[in-house]
């Protein structure tokens, strides 16, 4: 093993990882944004709300979103080794730069779903870009550290985009009013994103490009100056010899190479997609659906809600402060267990308040105020429970986990299911809260959040301080 953890250029490596991390943010960004623009879509373009039809319906127009994010996802693994992490980057901060002026520009309902969806595509690509390509240039000895900055960045874009959305509104009177240039405050709300997307584009120009990608491509000479930069030149030799020996010498990375040798997909594919898809399961993006009826059943008034909302992402900001301090301490397959313990006994927490509540006479639930505190508070610690552990944790082991040369394609796989997971529970919840009520909607979450804690210790294995060119393939 080399000594280029001791001899890091920790100045140039945070630089990079301060570029990568951008693309967290746009996709925090573009979450929070588009919760400010509903209104608008719906006058501009005719739309229905309670409709999810691909002509007119809000539901889709919103979400549309998704479906760019697990075909870009898919995509930028391949891209990625085929031209390059940072270069793949690259065509992602463009996607989004275009995206965003289309959607905050566009008169067709067609034009503008079509410019979400490339959106998403970039969103996409960045999630599980930006994590692997820190995983490559980073020590192994703090590379959790520094790939867990990706779950603050997305917080923090989410945050900022609520901060420019609040503004925006406050200055114009409302959304749909008319504002600088004489165009509609909610429009603003997407062209504003092309700030952090142009400076996403020009930042990626002043990093190198992944030196393990160099090796894959035989440029061995240019590989070894980015790990001189990185590392030092006392052990760039030693490191790229480490690096070229776990590339195949008879082929390129390729998608077929997820194949275990004795047929099937191998072990820590499965692994990956398990982190994957049980990091959707566990019901994230959608436990707040109820967010404010449980404030207010808990005797908070709309504003106080609304700081308690600001609050709540300032402390999911501190959990994943709490993983930068610990990942590389105590690993990350043990921070997993611990947030699907948390998750399942809040999750469960929360079920038992929903099946104690009864109807009124619309069929909306109603919760004492002891009930509505507990569904409350469970549902908090739920979120820091998600934040400290499969937030942060799931992104930095698929970052990781997998040998250089199935990383591309594995990501490619684990991406894909991923979003597509993401998409699957966002489209589905709606349907299941109405159809089977939340206390059973729940308990799907709170068992997943169970079966994720037994699919951890069977199939995760630990990569705390395992240089990259020491993972298994197997």
């Amino acid at each position: 093993m080399t000594t280029a953890p001791q001899r890091a250029n920790m100045g140039f490596i945070g630089a990079i990882v301060a570029v990568a991390t951008i693309g967290g943010f746009l996709f925090g960004y573009d979450s929070g944004a588009v919760n400010g623009t509903q209104d608008g879509l719906t006058a501009a373009f005719n739309l229905v709300p309670g409709s999810w039809s691909p002509t007119n319906g809000l539901g889709f127009t919103v979400a549309s979103l998704l479906i760019g994010c697990f075909i870009g996802a898919f995509f930028a693994g391949r891209l990625a080794d085929l031209m390059g992490r940072r270069n793949t980057m690259m065509l992602a901060a463009a996607l989004f730069l275009g995206g965003a002026l289309v959607q905050g520009v566009a008169t067709s309902h067609i034009v503008f779903v079509i410019a979400r969806i490339c959106g998403g595509m970039a969103v996409g690509a960045a999630s599980v870009l930006s994590p692997a390509y820190i995983s490559e240039v980073a020590p192994a000895n703090i590379r959790g550290r520094l790939t867990t900055v990706q779950q603050i960045m997305i917080i923090t874009g989410l945050t900022a985009a609520f901060l420019v959305n609040y503004f925006l509104a406050a200055k114009a009177g409302v959304s749909t009013a008319k504002f600088w240039g004489g165009v509609e405050a909610w429009r603003w709300m997407y062209l504003m994103q092309a700030i952090p997307a142009a400076i996403f584009l020009v930042a990626l120009f002043l990093i190198p490009e992944s030196p393990r990608y160099l090796v894959s491509k035989g440029r061995q000479e240019k590989a070894e100056a980015v790990l001189a930069s990185l590392f030092g030149a006392d052990v760039a030799r030693a490191k790229l010899d480490e690096i070229r020996a776990t590339f195949s010498t008879d082929h390129r990375p390729r998608l077929s190479d997820i194949k275990a040798p004795g047929g099937g997909i191998r072990k820590v594919v499965w692994a990956g997609i398990m982190l994957a898809a049980f990091q959707q399961f566990v019901g994230i993006n959608v436990i707040f659906y109820y967010g404010a009826t449980l404030w207010q059943l808990a005797g908070f008034t709309e504003s106080q809600s609304l700081a308690i909302n600001i609050v709540s992402g300032a402390v999911s900001i501190a959990a994943c402060f709490v993983t930068i301090a610990v990942i590389d301490k105590i690993g990350r397959k043990p921070i997993l267990l611990i947030g699907s313990a948390g998750m399942a006994i809040t999750l469960f927490a929360m079920t038992y308040a929903f099946s104690q509540g009864s109807l009124d006479a619309q069929g909306n639930l109603v919760l004492s105020k002891d009930l509505g505190t507990l569904a409350v508070v469970a549902a908090n610690l739920y979120v820091i429970f998600f934040n400290f552990s499969w937030g942060p944790v799931m992104w930095v082991m698929l970052g990781e986990m997998f040998p250089n040369q199935i990383r591309g394609s594995a990501l490619a796989v684990c991406g894909f299911v991923q979003w597509f997971s993401n998409f699957l529970i966002s489209f589905s919840f709606p349907v299941m809260a109405a159809k089977l009520g939340l206390t059973i909607s729940y308990t799907f979450y709170g068992v997943c959040a169970v079966i994720s804690f037994f699919l951890v210790q069977k199939l995760v294995h630990e990569t705390r301080g395992v240089e990259l060119e020491q993972m298994s393939g197997h």
